[in-house]
């Protein structure tokens, strides 16, 4: 089973430096549903939270670990709930070019909508076209260390 996420560019290189994933500015609901070994990959649409800049690209593609969901205190005011990833090695992909090769998307002129919520269940084919091109591998294998992860310099944050 895998997993979509959708975030921003900079929110996912922090996940990605810090070897966790947050869902849905921080609820812990989203995370729940996610098993251990199953695949998570981030989709991207804009590069910074709030901003215009549109990327439109899976940044990142990993395998939740083997731990429930917990909370983390970002401020006074918010915890946010995160669950922890090992990080595969990969670089973002356009999803201009999967349109048409993906099951979620495959002939829906509003292909944007499947990643209003946040999160979504994708199938194992769409994972594997979403892993090869982004130049990734789905099995186990090399992993991206927290704070080695190369997304950042190919993202420019």
């Amino acid at each position: 089973m895998a997993w979509i996420i959708t975030a921003s560019a900079d929110h996912v290189a922090r996940g990605v430096e810090g070897g966790f994933v947050q869902a849905c500015h921080g609820k812990d609901a989203p995370l729940r549903r996610i098993r251990t070994g199953e695949t998570v990959i981030a989709y991207s649409p804009v590069t910074v939270f709030g901003g215009k800049e549109r990327l439109q690209a899976f940044t990142a593609i990993g395998t939740i670990r083997e731990r429930e969901p917990y909370r983390v205190q970002m401020s006074a005011t918010f915890h946010a709930s995160r669950s922890d990833v090992d990080w595969r090695p990969s670089r973002p992909a356009s999803i201009h070019a999967l349109l048409d090769s993906l099951e979620l998307t495959r002939g829906r002129h509003n292909w944007g909508q499947a990643f209003r919520f946040g999160i979504v269940r994708i199938s194992d084919a769409d994972a594997g076209i979403i892993a090869a091109a982004m130049a990734a591998s789905l099995v186990e294998g090399e992993i991206c260390p927290p704070r080695q992860a190369s997304l950042l310099a190919l993202l420019g944050i």
